[in-house]
């Protein structure tokens, strides 16, 4: 796994793009704090910018870098969860213009995969995580069924978890103006 981070590494702090397992699916991925590697996300799903990204940080110290304000229930909430949680947030920072929807919100979940974790924190910036299939066509569950356009379009493909299998996405939740925890998909 070690040289898997490192090659993972070298290829986020070139601003390029790469394919990876998650504690969901495999994601493709970049730095979420980079204009131009997100840009190449969307290139690579053939996805309108207009349309939000995952990001994925490793703990809530990250989480609060990007968004000041989270509430204690937040907390709470994330802190009793063993599922993979994503939370829509309101009013992030630092983060690329082109990761933020026209609402000014984000999605962020703190990543429960180990190699994630590492990546991430050795990183010391979030990084973007969408699945790994064009836009409109079926996300793929497992490595083998990831569109070979999309193995040819990343900078980088991640060696390790090819033959896991994984049926799970995420819950996602929204945090209304006013503090109010709205399940979206659960």
């Amino acid at each position: 796994m070690n040289t898997e981070i490192k090659n993972s590494l070298k290829i986020l702090e070139q601003q390029k793009n790469l394919l990876y397992p998650t504690d969901t699916v495999w994601g493709i991925g970049c730095d979420a704090t980079s204009q131009e590697a997100v840009a190449k996300v969307f290139k690579i799903k053939q996805r309108a910018e207009s349309k939000s990204l995952v990001i994925l940080v490793d703990s809530f110290e990250m989480l609060q870098k990007y968004i000041p304000k989270v509430s204690q229930a937040v907390l709470e909430l994330l802190s009793k969860t063993a599922n993979p949680t994503t939370i829509i947030y309101n009013n992030p920072i630092g983060l690329a213009k082109n990761v933020v929807a026209a609402d000014n919100t984000v999605a962020i979940r703190i990543v429960q995969h180990e190699f994630c974790q590492q990546l991430i924190h050795q990183f010391g910036k979030p990084i973007v995580s969408t699945s790994a299939n064009s836009s409109g066509k079926p996300t793929p569950k497992c490595f083998k069924e990831i569109e070979q356009s999309i193995l040819d379009s990343v900078d980088y493909v991640v060696n390790l978890q090819r033959a896991a299998v994984n049926e799970k996405s995420s819950t996602i939740l929204k945090v209304s103006e006013n503090g109010e925890i709205i399940v979206l998909r659960n």
